[in-house]
């Protein structure tokens, strides 16, 4: 129930705040179930590997899968799927964005990693044919196998129209597809078996499809894993398609819809990401206010200086906006309701970019402990320097921040002005 004050599974417990502040008036039961499952899990199974996953360099066998797997055993896979293949909740949507805040707590790149498993491949699932979904999903839900999701190339990232990518699909005579281009910064490539891919529907086509593609078909080429600033547990890379066959059955949706399955899918990952930015801004408030309680400045407690004061007050309940805003968008989609767009880019606007705030305040709270990987003298290591770096990605992938406010604007200023 707690982290550390060095980041680490052992040292001085810090409370959670988030136990005594916060009130889950209006949540369904089983959802308060979840979190207190997901919690609990989490804490086993990442929490002592949290530190080495968020230090470590990229490489192909980096990958945590002692971690990725531990989780699917503790059945956190199959809570996004109905009860033909998983958990079978009724708050689907919101139980997974539940188990994201959970797992970034202690690990933000590991809410990535579950993101991409459990939010967005998912989703493009609901496209597929029977048959697939029978012979995946238990590959997704125990973990024996990663999934991948890709939509960004080289070239366009938060634009998604047809006509700014290069990966070209081509229908063959016999009613197969050959893919041919490259996508980049695609999560757990290095180790997937499967992706959900978004290609042009055909050179000079203004349409998009989406394909499940069998990652070890000849012509398929993973390149190097990414060295990144943070988010060293996601490990991403490029995804070159050469000549790949695919077969007409892995076509998700209809040919030339392939936009709105992606679309309907990084929706979704939105609400996850925001969910995933209220878990570091939670873990950040918990490192700063026993920073604040056991710190002495000028013959008191840091606590005592009441910018501090106001400034965590507020804080705090930014992080209760935040929060309820990621639970209102998922319980809308969890209703069926499609206009959850507004809340979902709000959710995830507003979220990475607290996370952002509350860490870099949870910094200069802590002062050069806080800037520091390590104090070598004394073995001290507060794992901010880490967040730090990991917080920053939250407000460019699955749709860039200022990509979120144009939505918004859009709903509320509206198209024929905003365009």
């Amino acid at each position: 129930m707690t982290i550390t004050e060095q980041g680490q599974a052992t040292g001085t417990p810090v409370p959670r705040t988030q136990d005594h502040m916060t009130h889950d008036v209006w949540l369904p039961e089983e959802i308060v179930a979840v979190r207190a499952t997901a919690r609990a899990a989490v804490e086993k199974r990442l929490a002592p590997h949290a530190r080495d996953i968020g230090t470590r360099e990229e490489s192909a066998d980096s990958f945590p899968w002692e971690v990725f797997r531990g989780l699917a055993e503790e059945g956190l896979f199959e809570v996004p799927f109905g009860a033909d293949f998983g958990a079978g909740l009724m708050h689907p949507m919101l139980a997974t964005c539940t188990v994201t805040e959970e797992i970034a707590y202690h690990s933000s790149s590991m809410a990535g990693v579950y993101d991409g498993q459990c939010i967005l491949v998912p989703q493009t699932l609901t496209y597929a044919s029977d048959d697939l979904r029978a012979r995946l999903i238990p590959e997704l839900t125990s973990g024996r196998t990663a999934f991948s999701f890709a939509t960004t190339e080289p070239d366009t990232s938060s634009d998604l129209t047809a006509e700014r990518m290069q990966t070209v699909a081509e229908p063959t005579d016999d009613g197969d597809y050959v893919l041919n281009g490259r996508k980049r910064w695609i999560t757990n490539s290095v180790v997937a078996g499967w992706v959900s891919v978004l290609v042009r529907a055909g050179a000079g086509s203004d349409r998009a499809a989406m394909f499940l593609v069998d990652l070890s078909s000849p012509g398929v080429r993973i390149g190097a894993p990414d060295l990144k600033m943070g988010h060293r547990g996601q490990i991403t890379a490029d995804i070159v398609f050469d000549d790949v066959r695919v077969p007409a059955e892995n076509l998700l949706g209809q040919w030339g819809a392939g936009l709105g399955v992606a679309l309907s899918a990084l929706v979704r990952g939105r609400i996850g990401i925001g969910a995933a930015g209220v878990g570091v801004a939670q873990a950040a408030l918990d490192l700063a206010v026993q920073r604040l309680r056991t710190r002495q400045v000028f013959g008191g407690p840091l606590g005592a200086m009441q910018h501090w004061q106001f400034t965590m007050a507020q804080r705090a309940t930014e992080i209760e906006c935040a929060r309820t805003l990621y639970q209102k968008a998922a319980t809308l989609l969890d209703r069926g309701d499609r206009s959850a767009e507004p809340e979902a880019a709000m959710a995830k606007a507003y979220g990475t970019r607290l996370a952002n705030d509350l860490v870099r305040e949870a910094i200069q709270i802590h002062g050069a402990l806080g800037f520091a990987r390590q104090v070598s003298e004394s073995g001290e290591s507060v794992r901010l320097e880490e967040m730090y770096r990991d917080a920053k990605i939250l407000e460019i992938f699955e749709g860039a921040n200022e990509l979120q406010q144009w939505i918004v604007a859009r709903q509320l200023i509206g198209r024929d002005v905003t365009g």
